[in-house]
């Protein structure tokens, strides 16, 4: 690979967990790489231990992706650097609580990190990699997006935004040469769980998965181009059974009027 032809990773998160792994994975796959998230200490130190492992070119951009003026940033460089041919959406979190308990401060919190921002620097991404006619974006959800049921409420419901947005972002940009992943991880060793106060020490350990391993089978999916990647779920048939159940319903939606069920009976 010649220093023209090498291609550019920006991850975003990157200081820790599923952004760190990616970091390591990807820079061992020939990238170099741009590192963004609030902890530069961090990510200097991943910074210097990939290069002196992997002899790859890594940027440090300190950011808080739940500030406006920061995502802009992370922006123009989607936009001017031509190398960058790959975007990891990763940076989120989770609330301490329920939506129904936490301070509305950290609601708009996680709606700015975990919808805001992503969609933002995927559509920069989408826009400068589309006129360069290559590039891939993955975008890091959850299994929670299909699962009401459990968690905070919010989360679920940032990460069900995020895989519906990748699927269409992936239908408008896969014909101009843009491959786009949402990743759904479920119980994965990361800090997310002790920064909202719960104990991942309730998970019986054999459903708790090690970064590394969903990283890896993430880009196992990469390769293949799946538009969606569920790395915990065996049995690949329920998720295609899933999909096509919800592809079944649209016609369904397209109705003037009211079903029957919906219709008040007028008694004679």
């Amino acid at each position: 690979m010649t220093e023209t032809s090498r291609k550019t990773a920006l991850v975003t998160g990157a200081s820790s967990g599923i952004g760190a792994a990616y970091a390591d994975r990807l820079a061992r796959r020939g990238y170099d790489l741009v590192l963004v998230a609030r902890n530069v200490e961090r990510m200097e130190e991943l910074a210097r231990r990939l290069t002196a492992e992997t002899s790859r070119k890594v940027d440090v951009v300190g950011a808080d992706l739940t500030k406006s003026q920061d995502v802009a940033r992370v922006e123009d460089r989607l936009r001017g650097d031509s190398a960058i041919d790959l975007l990891v959406n990763n940076a989120g979190m989770a609330l301490t609580g329920s939506v129904l308990t936490a301070p509305a401060a950290d609601v708009e919190r996680l709606i700015a990190l975990n919808v805001t921002a992503p969609t933002r620097l995927a559509t920069a991404a989408g826009n400068a990699f589309a006129e360069r006619g290559q590039g891939a974006i993955v975008n890091v959800a959850s299994v929670l997006a299909l699962v009401s049921e459990l968690l905070d409420g919010a989360y679920n419901g940032s990460k069900a935004y995020l895989l519906t947005f990748s699927r269409w972002l992936g239908l408008q940009l896969g014909p101009k040469g843009v491959y786009v992943q949402a990743l759904l991880p479920a119980v994965t060793r990361t800090e997310v769980w002790e920064r909202s106060g719960m104990d991942i020490g309730m998970f019986p350990p054999q459903v708790v998965m090690d970064v590394y391993d969903l990283v890896d089978a993430a880009l196992v999916g990469f390769d293949r181009r799946e538009d969606v990647t569920i790395p915990p779920l065996v049995d690949e048939d329920q998720w295609k059974a899933y999909d096509k159940a919800r592809l079944a319903l649209q016609p369904g939606f397209q109705n003037g009027t009211p079903a029957p069920r919906y219709r008040l009976k007028v008694s004679p």
